[in-house]
Protein backbone atom coordinates (compact mmCIF):
# COMPACT_ATOMS: atom_id res chain seq x y z
CA UNK A 1 0.00 0.00 0.00
CA UNK A 2 1.50 3.39 -0.86
CA UNK A 3 2.34 6.07 1.47
CA UNK A 4 -0.23 8.33 0.53
CA UNK A 5 -3.05 5.71 0.84
CA UNK A 6 -2.10 4.66 4.30
CA UNK A 7 -1.93 9.29 5.41
CA UNK A 8 -5.50 9.37 3.45
CA UNK A 9 -7.05 5.81 5.07
CA UNK A 10 -5.37 7.15 8.45
CA UNK A 11 -7.19 10.21 8.42
CA UNK A 12 -10.22 8.58 7.30
CA UNK A 13 -10.10 6.87 10.49
CA UNK A 14 -9.20 9.79 12.79
CA UNK A 15 -12.65 11.51 11.61
CA UNK A 16 -14.41 8.43 12.60
CA UNK A 17 -13.28 8.10 15.91
CA UNK A 18 -14.20 12.42 16.40
CA UNK A 19 -17.05 11.72 14.86
CA UNK A 20 -19.01 9.06 15.79
CA UNK A 21 -19.23 9.78 19.59
CA UNK A 22 -21.33 13.06 18.61
CA UNK A 23 -23.13 10.94 16.14
CA UNK A 24 -24.21 8.31 18.36
CA UNK A 25 -24.77 11.75 21.33
CA UNK A 26 -27.82 12.88 18.45
CA UNK A 27 -28.92 9.60 17.47
CA UNK A 28 -29.77 8.98 21.33
CA UNK A 29 -30.65 12.07 22.54
CA UNK A 30 -32.53 12.83 24.68
CA UNK A 31 -31.72 10.38 27.51
CA UNK A 32 -33.13 12.05 30.62
CA UNK A 33 -35.16 15.43 31.32
CA UNK A 34 -34.02 18.46 29.28
CA UNK A 35 -33.79 22.20 31.10
CA UNK A 36 -35.16 25.00 29.27
CA UNK A 37 -33.95 28.03 31.46
CA UNK A 38 -36.10 31.60 31.37
CA UNK A 39 -34.49 34.74 32.44
CA UNK A 40 -38.44 36.00 32.80
CA UNK A 41 -41.37 35.64 35.15
CA UNK A 42 -43.89 32.93 34.25
CA UNK A 43 -46.87 34.32 32.78
CA UNK A 44 -45.56 36.50 29.97
CA UNK A 45 -45.25 35.97 26.19
CA UNK A 46 -41.67 34.63 26.38
CA UNK A 47 -42.61 32.27 29.04
CA UNK A 48 -45.56 30.95 26.93
CA UNK A 49 -44.20 30.49 24.04
CA UNK A 50 -41.00 28.65 25.77
CA UNK A 51 -43.43 26.72 27.55
CA UNK A 52 -45.72 25.47 24.35
CA UNK A 53 -42.05 24.68 22.71
CA UNK A 54 -41.04 22.89 25.34
CA UNK A 55 -44.01 20.91 25.45
CA UNK A 56 -44.23 19.91 21.61
CA UNK A 57 -40.50 18.73 22.34
CA UNK A 58 -41.56 16.68 25.06
CA UNK A 59 -44.17 15.30 22.83
CA UNK A 60 -42.02 14.45 19.95
CA UNK A 61 -39.30 13.17 21.57
CA UNK A 62 -40.68 11.57 24.44
CA UNK A 63 -38.84 13.07 27.49
CA UNK A 64 -39.26 15.87 29.26
CA UNK A 65 -38.04 19.23 28.06
CA UNK A 66 -39.08 21.88 31.81
CA UNK A 67 -39.19 25.27 32.13
CA UNK A 68 -36.79 26.75 34.95
CA UNK A 69 -37.50 30.57 35.35
CA UNK A 70 -34.50 32.17 36.73
CA UNK A 71 -35.06 36.18 37.60
CA UNK A 72 -32.62 38.38 38.50
CA UNK A 73 -30.26 40.92 37.42
CA UNK A 74 -32.73 41.47 33.74
CA UNK A 75 -32.32 37.94 32.86
CA UNK A 76 -28.26 37.63 33.11
CA UNK A 77 -29.09 35.05 36.38
CA UNK A 78 -30.56 33.05 33.76
CA UNK A 79 -27.84 33.33 31.25
CA UNK A 80 -25.40 32.80 33.57
CA UNK A 81 -27.11 29.73 34.93
CA UNK A 82 -27.10 28.15 31.31
CA UNK A 83 -23.44 29.68 30.59
CA UNK A 84 -22.15 27.45 33.38
CA UNK A 85 -24.04 24.48 32.56
CA UNK A 86 -22.23 20.92 30.70
CA UNK A 87 -22.20 21.32 27.29
CA UNK A 88 -24.55 18.22 26.09
CA UNK A 89 -27.66 19.57 25.17
CA UNK A 90 -29.47 19.03 28.25
CA UNK A 91 -29.75 22.72 29.32
CA UNK A 92 -31.10 25.13 26.99
CA UNK A 93 -31.32 29.27 27.32
CA UNK A 94 -34.50 31.00 25.83
CA UNK A 95 -32.75 34.07 24.35
CA UNK A 96 -34.26 37.93 23.85
CA UNK A 97 -33.53 40.67 22.58
CA UNK A 98 -31.85 41.66 25.79
CA UNK A 99 -28.68 39.29 25.36
CA UNK A 100 -27.66 41.25 22.53
CA UNK A 101 -28.13 44.80 24.09
CA UNK A 102 -25.91 44.21 26.73
CA UNK A 103 -22.28 43.38 24.91
CA UNK A 104 -23.77 46.37 22.22
CA UNK A 105 -23.64 48.57 24.67
CA UNK A 106 -21.24 47.59 26.80
CA UNK A 107 -17.96 46.02 24.77
CA UNK A 108 -16.15 44.71 28.14
CA UNK A 109 -19.42 42.79 29.22
CA UNK A 110 -18.55 39.70 30.32
CA UNK A 111 -21.64 38.32 28.65
CA UNK A 112 -21.62 37.47 25.07
CA UNK A 113 -24.06 35.27 22.91
CA UNK A 114 -22.22 33.94 20.62
CA UNK A 115 -18.73 33.57 22.61
CA UNK A 116 -20.82 31.72 25.84
CA UNK A 117 -23.57 30.22 23.43
CA UNK A 118 -24.10 27.85 20.08
CA UNK A 119 -27.21 29.32 18.50
CA UNK A 120 -29.92 26.70 17.81
CA UNK A 121 -32.84 29.05 16.53
CA UNK A 122 -34.82 32.02 16.25
CA UNK A 123 -38.31 30.99 16.77
CA UNK A 124 -40.32 33.71 16.70
CA UNK A 125 -40.70 37.54 15.95
CA UNK A 126 -43.40 40.06 17.07
CA UNK A 127 -43.67 44.08 16.47
CA UNK A 128 -45.05 46.82 18.56
CA UNK A 129 -47.53 48.90 18.13
CA UNK A 130 -47.00 52.44 18.63
CA UNK A 131 -50.30 53.83 20.42
CA UNK A 132 -52.08 56.84 21.82
CA UNK A 133 -54.67 57.95 23.39
CA UNK A 134 -58.04 58.66 21.69
CA UNK A 135 -57.86 62.67 22.56
CA UNK A 136 -54.78 63.14 20.88
CA UNK A 137 -54.91 65.26 17.64
CA UNK A 138 -52.97 63.50 15.72
CA UNK A 139 -54.06 60.45 13.35
CA UNK A 140 -51.35 59.04 12.21
CA UNK A 141 -47.65 58.92 12.96
CA UNK A 142 -46.62 61.44 10.53
CA UNK A 143 -48.98 63.98 12.48
CA UNK A 144 -47.78 62.38 15.85
CA UNK A 145 -44.00 63.50 14.61
CA UNK A 146 -45.31 66.82 13.81
CA UNK A 147 -46.62 67.75 16.79
CA UNK A 148 -43.77 66.54 18.50
CA UNK A 149 -41.73 69.19 16.56
CA UNK A 150 -44.24 71.59 18.03
CA UNK A 151 -44.55 70.61 21.53
CA UNK A 152 -42.66 67.86 23.74
CA UNK A 153 -44.16 64.25 23.18
CA UNK A 154 -44.13 62.14 26.36
CA UNK A 155 -42.86 58.58 25.51
CA UNK A 156 -43.78 55.93 27.50
CA UNK A 157 -40.98 53.23 28.08
CA UNK A 158 -40.70 50.20 29.62
CA UNK A 159 -37.24 49.95 31.63
CA UNK A 160 -34.19 51.87 30.25
CA UNK A 161 -31.91 50.27 27.83
CA UNK A 162 -34.93 47.82 26.40
CA UNK A 163 -36.05 47.23 22.67
CA UNK A 164 -39.13 49.71 23.79
CA UNK A 165 -36.92 52.33 24.88
CA UNK A 166 -34.29 52.20 22.15
CA UNK A 167 -36.89 52.43 19.78
CA UNK A 168 -38.33 55.98 21.23
CA UNK A 169 -34.67 56.92 21.15
CA UNK A 170 -34.05 55.79 17.37
CA UNK A 171 -37.12 57.46 16.32
CA UNK A 172 -36.54 60.76 18.29
CA UNK A 173 -32.84 60.62 16.84
CA UNK A 174 -34.15 59.90 13.02
CA UNK A 175 -36.61 62.64 13.27
CA UNK A 176 -35.05 65.08 15.81
CA UNK A 177 -38.06 65.87 17.29
CA UNK A 178 -38.59 66.94 20.74
CA UNK A 179 -39.58 63.41 21.93
CA UNK A 180 -39.34 63.26 26.28
CA UNK A 181 -38.72 59.29 27.28
CA UNK A 182 -40.43 58.67 30.21
CA UNK A 183 -39.23 55.30 32.18
CA UNK A 184 -41.55 52.98 33.38
CA UNK A 185 -40.57 49.82 35.42
CA UNK A 186 -42.89 47.65 32.54
CA UNK A 187 -45.37 48.06 30.29
CA UNK A 188 -47.90 47.85 32.44
CA UNK A 189 -47.52 50.79 34.16
CA UNK A 190 -46.60 52.64 31.24
CA UNK A 191 -49.83 51.77 29.44
CA UNK A 192 -52.16 52.62 32.70
CA UNK A 193 -50.69 56.18 32.27
CA UNK A 194 -51.80 56.42 28.71
CA UNK A 195 -55.08 55.02 29.00
CA UNK A 196 -55.29 57.66 31.66
CA UNK A 197 -53.88 60.68 28.95
CA UNK A 198 -51.15 61.00 31.55
CA UNK A 199 -48.70 60.55 28.50
CA UNK A 200 -48.85 60.77 24.83
CA UNK A 201 -47.56 57.51 23.39
CA UNK A 202 -46.01 54.05 23.87
CA UNK A 203 -44.93 51.46 22.36
CA UNK A 204 -46.45 48.00 23.19
CA UNK A 205 -47.68 44.42 22.31
CA UNK A 206 -50.33 43.64 20.15
CA UNK A 207 -51.65 41.21 22.87
CA UNK A 208 -51.82 43.62 25.28
CA UNK A 209 -54.04 46.25 23.46
CA UNK A 210 -55.80 44.58 21.27
CA UNK A 211 -58.89 45.10 23.37
CA UNK A 212 -58.14 48.62 24.01
CA UNK A 213 -57.82 49.37 20.26
CA UNK A 214 -61.32 47.30 20.08
CA UNK A 215 -63.12 49.15 22.41
CA UNK A 216 -61.50 52.97 21.48
CA UNK A 217 -59.87 53.68 24.51
CA UNK A 218 -56.37 53.59 22.07
CA UNK A 219 -55.76 54.06 18.90
CA UNK A 220 -53.03 52.44 16.46
CA UNK A 221 -50.96 54.56 14.51
CA UNK A 222 -47.52 52.26 13.54
CA UNK A 223 -46.11 49.12 13.30
CA UNK A 224 -42.75 49.14 14.85
CA UNK A 225 -41.52 45.94 12.59
CA UNK A 226 -40.28 46.32 8.84
CA UNK A 227 -43.05 44.72 7.38
CA UNK A 228 -46.66 45.17 8.46
CA UNK A 229 -48.57 42.92 10.84
CA UNK A 230 -50.65 40.13 10.05
CA UNK A 231 -52.87 41.17 13.00
CA UNK A 232 -53.36 44.46 11.76
CA UNK A 233 -52.70 44.82 8.30
CA UNK A 234 -54.48 48.00 7.59
CA UNK A 235 -51.71 49.56 10.22
CA UNK A 236 -48.61 50.89 8.71
CA UNK A 237 -45.22 50.32 9.53
CA UNK A 238 -42.77 53.06 10.80
CA UNK A 239 -40.21 52.66 8.31
CA UNK A 240 -43.00 53.63 5.53
CA UNK A 241 -44.55 56.18 7.89
CA UNK A 242 -41.18 58.54 7.95
CA UNK A 243 -38.37 56.67 9.94
CA UNK A 244 -36.71 54.41 6.53
CA UNK A 245 -35.48 51.04 7.75
CA UNK A 246 -36.82 51.33 11.36
CA UNK A 247 -37.21 47.64 12.41
CA UNK A 248 -37.26 46.84 16.20
CA UNK A 249 -39.38 43.69 17.24
CA UNK A 250 -39.21 41.28 20.26
CA UNK A 251 -38.19 38.18 19.42
CA UNK A 252 -37.63 34.38 21.26
CA UNK A 253 -34.71 32.02 20.14
CA UNK A 254 -32.92 29.36 21.70
CA UNK A 255 -29.64 28.71 22.55
CA UNK A 256 -27.29 26.14 23.62
CA UNK A 257 -24.04 26.25 26.03
CA UNK A 258 -20.64 26.88 23.64
CA UNK A 259 -19.29 23.16 22.72
CA UNK A 260 -22.68 21.47 22.64
CA UNK A 261 -22.31 18.76 20.14
CA UNK A 262 -23.06 19.73 16.72
CA UNK A 263 -25.93 16.87 15.94
CA UNK A 264 -27.12 17.29 18.96
CA UNK A 265 -28.14 21.26 17.82
CA UNK A 266 -29.32 20.16 14.50
CA UNK A 267 -31.73 17.51 16.23
CA UNK A 268 -33.03 20.08 18.37
CA UNK A 269 -33.44 23.10 15.61
CA UNK A 270 -35.17 20.04 13.22
CA UNK A 271 -37.42 19.05 15.92
CA UNK A 272 -38.38 22.60 16.78
CA UNK A 273 -38.96 23.45 13.10
CA UNK A 274 -40.83 20.55 12.21
CA UNK A 275 -43.74 21.98 14.40
CA UNK A 276 -42.98 25.72 14.50
CA UNK A 277 -44.98 26.28 11.17
CA UNK A 278 -47.80 23.87 11.88
CA UNK A 279 -51.38 25.81 11.33
CA UNK A 280 -51.99 24.84 15.24
CA UNK A 281 -48.81 26.90 16.46
CA UNK A 282 -49.55 29.51 13.77
CA UNK A 283 -52.80 30.28 15.15
CA UNK A 284 -51.25 30.39 18.72
CA UNK A 285 -48.59 32.93 17.69
CA UNK A 286 -51.13 34.78 15.64
CA UNK A 287 -52.82 35.60 18.81
CA UNK A 288 -49.85 37.39 20.34
CA UNK A 289 -49.39 39.16 17.39
CA UNK A 290 -46.06 37.11 16.58
CA UNK A 291 -44.65 34.98 13.36
CA UNK A 292 -43.10 31.86 13.46
CA UNK A 293 -39.29 32.06 11.98
CA UNK A 294 -37.83 28.86 12.90
CA UNK A 295 -34.61 29.29 11.07
CA UNK A 296 -31.16 27.28 11.06
CA UNK A 297 -28.50 27.85 13.55
CA UNK A 298 -26.32 29.25 11.05
CA UNK A 299 -28.92 32.02 10.73
CA UNK A 300 -29.75 32.70 13.51
CA UNK A 301 -25.98 33.47 14.46
CA UNK A 302 -25.96 35.67 11.80
CA UNK A 303 -29.08 37.27 13.16
CA UNK A 304 -27.66 37.84 16.41
CA UNK A 305 -24.38 39.43 14.58
CA UNK A 306 -26.61 42.09 13.16
CA UNK A 307 -28.45 42.60 15.90
CA UNK A 308 -25.28 43.69 18.04
CA UNK A 309 -24.03 45.89 15.79
CA UNK A 310 -27.01 47.42 15.19
CA UNK A 311 -27.66 47.81 18.46
CA UNK A 312 -24.21 48.94 18.90
CA UNK A 313 -24.24 51.97 16.49
CA UNK A 314 -26.82 53.14 18.10
CA UNK A 315 -25.36 52.77 20.86
CA UNK A 316 -22.88 55.18 19.41
CA UNK A 317 -24.96 58.11 17.91
CA UNK A 318 -27.64 58.73 21.08
CA UNK A 319 -24.91 58.58 23.76
CA UNK A 320 -26.85 55.36 25.51
CA UNK A 321 -25.78 53.24 28.40
CA UNK A 322 -27.71 50.55 29.70
CA UNK A 323 -26.76 48.96 32.59
CA UNK A 324 -26.96 45.33 32.98
CA UNK A 325 -29.35 45.69 36.12
CA UNK A 326 -32.29 46.49 34.05
CA UNK A 327 -34.48 44.61 32.62
CA UNK A 328 -35.80 43.76 28.93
Amino acid sequence: MSAPLKSYRSWLLLLCVIGLPWLATAQSYPVKPVRVVVGLAPGGGTDYQARLFSQKLSENLRQQFIVDNRLGAGGMMAYQTAASSAPDGYTLLVSTPVYTIVPAFNERSPHHPLRDFTPVSLLTKAPYLVVVHPSFPGKSFADMIAYAKTAPLNFGVSGIGTTIHLGAAWIAQATRANIVIVPYKGTGPALNDLLGAQIHTTFANILNVAPHIKSARLRALAVSGIERSTAMPNTPTIAESGVPGFDVTTWHGWLAPAGTPPGVVQKIQTELARFIHTPAIAEKLAADGGEAVGNTPAQYQRFLTEEIARWRALAKTTQLKRSEEHTS
